[in-house]
């Protein structure tokens, strides 16, 4: 074994070298450099914002009716539309708030909106919607401006539907349409496309048009190439028949597939409730800002967007209190007015995470020109999906944009609410603090001295459990509070 040389780096440098051991050159390499920095891994929510940017509608692409040559089955194409409404009730601005919404949904399915005209009736035409002068008028718009689709507030018969392609000569769409489109688009779940797909489904059933030889008899089994062929109902049936048959046949498909996936869910629903974890849901009407308020309270991470339905899967996230016990805290799908009840039939399974919830954070917009209108809509929502008896948290949202008097009106009309601003997090503090106390206590009260090798006692009873004493002694951990009956079943050898 050979002595090493006695060599040191002070040897190398001398006196004029401008070395200094405190400073590391700007070219230095840690051996810990490939690894990234954590403030600049993107979240799960900002890769599916940017995966949602990379795919946008194609401009240039029409929908017209001359290219219709079978049963319609086309997707939604809106490029450059026209907004027709009808006011039947209410004032003057909540007609224009009507028709402010219908764009924003417009523009959130990839439309550039060129007009929109609304009309004062008492209720809508039965034949064209608006009354006939009104189509000659609408129809001079949609020549002027080139427009290739006109989308109506309200959800249309199917013979107002064709009346008025027949008198427009360009696409004619519902509110309920354009949702569904923006849903698909939205939708990335397996579960969640299911639902959307169910609902479109439902919805178009009603509504297949034939145009020209659709609307033949065809003949049935072996009767020849021209027929309906194998799995046809004979000589009398009608394309349009199939059509609405094979529909039906896709819907029972859905029907079980989601029935399964239904299952999964209430497996996990059924694992939280046996452990007795509390839940709270966070609902309220589209683009109101429950995703970030979830992002603020738990660091979820998830997808944030300044559009209508951006989020449509629900995430369940795992939080504590600030004394430590544990509880999720779930995003649901926004809501909206007039939510087509093909969409609240698709989605009950998941809308069930709220009626189950212990406690619901009704986020509504405080910016927005009516918050009022937005608790009502919410509120029906709930009432369908039987909630109505969960208990409710307002939260008004976006309070760094709101009109203080607003704020102020708000506040006087929901006693148990809260003021934030998921922007700024101003408000956060006190809504979780309500949050912690609306969670449901433990009932069942103790007094247990618990030796120290039971250590997985005392981690549930601050996991599951309220603690108002714990002391040290030399027997063991002395503890006092409440518990779940379980848990106080399990602590029942150690009382005192």
């Amino acid at each position: 074994m050979t002595n090493a040389p006695d060599f040191s780096l002070a040897d190398e440098l001398d006196e004029t070298s401008d070395w200094d051991p405190d400073h590391e050159p700007d070219d230095f390499v840690s051996g810990y450099a490939d690894e990234p920095d954590p403030e600049d891994v993107p979240t799960v929510g900002a890769m599916e914002l940017a995966e949602r940017h990379q795919l946008r509608r194609v401009a240039s692409l029409r929908t017209e009716l001359e290219d219709i040559t079978e049963v319609e089955y086309r997707q939604l194409r809106l490029e450059r539309v026209v907004l027709v409404g009808v006011w039947t009730s209410g004032s003057v601005a909540d007609a224009e708030n009507s028709m402010a919404e219908l764009a924003l949904l417009a523009e959130t399915a990839g439309s550039e909106v060129l007009e929109a005209i609304y009309q004062r009736r008492q209720t809508p035409d039965p034949a064209t919607y608006v009354g006939r002068g009104k189509v000659e008028g609408i129809e001079e718009i949609v020549r002027a401006t080139g427009a290739d689709t006109v989308i109506c507030d309200g959800e249309l018969a199917p013979s107002q539907l064709r009346n008025l392609e027949d008198r427009l000569k360009v696409k004619v769409v519902d509110r309920t349409a354009l949702i569904l489109d923006i849903f698909a688009q939205h939708a990335k779940s397996r579960e969640g496309q299911a639902q959307v797909e169910l609902a479109q489904l439902s919805y178009m059933k009603q509504r297949l048009r034939g145009w020209g030889g659709n609307l033949s008899r065809q003949a049935g089994g072996r009767v020849g190439a021209d027929g309906g062929g194998i799995g046809g109902r004979g000589p009398g049936e009608t394309k349009i028949e199939t059509d609405r048959r094979r529909i039906n046949d896709k819907i029972a498909k859905l029907r079980r597939e989601l029935k399964a996936m239904k299952g999964t869910r209430d497996t996990k629903r059924q694992d939280r409730q046996r452990h007795q974890i509390p839940s709270v849901a966070i609902a309220g009407y589209t683009n109101a800002g429950k995703s970030s308020l979830l992002n603020r309270l738990t660091g979820a991470g998830v997808l944030v967007e300044d559009s209508l339905f951006a989020t449509l899967d629900p995430t369940t996230r795992r939080t504590t209190t600030a004394d430590g016990r544990i509880y999720t805290m779930s995003d649901t799908v926004g809501f909206v007015r007039h939510l087509p009840h093909q969409l609240i039939e698709a989605f009950r399974s998941t809308l069930e995470e709220v009626a189950d919830a212990d406690l619901i954070l009704h986020v509504v917009d405080g910016s927005h020109p009516d918050p009022e209108g937005q608790l009502s809509a919410v509120r029906e929502v709930l009432a369908d999906i039987d909630a109505t008896e969960v208990r409710e948290i307002v939260v008004i949202n976006k309070a760094d944009l709101a009109d203080p008097m607003v704020l102020a009106r708000l506040k006087l009309a929901e006693p148990h609410s809260v003021v934030v601003s998921s922007k700024t997090g101003a408000g956060i503090a006190e809504a979780l603090a309500m949050v912690e106390g609306e969670l449901p206590r433990p009932g069942v009260e103790f007094d247990v001295l618990l030796p120290y090798d039971r250590g997985d006692l005392v981690n549930r009873l601050h996991q599951e459990g309220e603690i108002d004493v714990l002391e040290h002694t030399g027997e063991g951990t002395l503890v006092k509070g409440r518990a779940n009956e379980d848990l106080a079943g399990e602590l029942a050898g150690y009382s005192v």
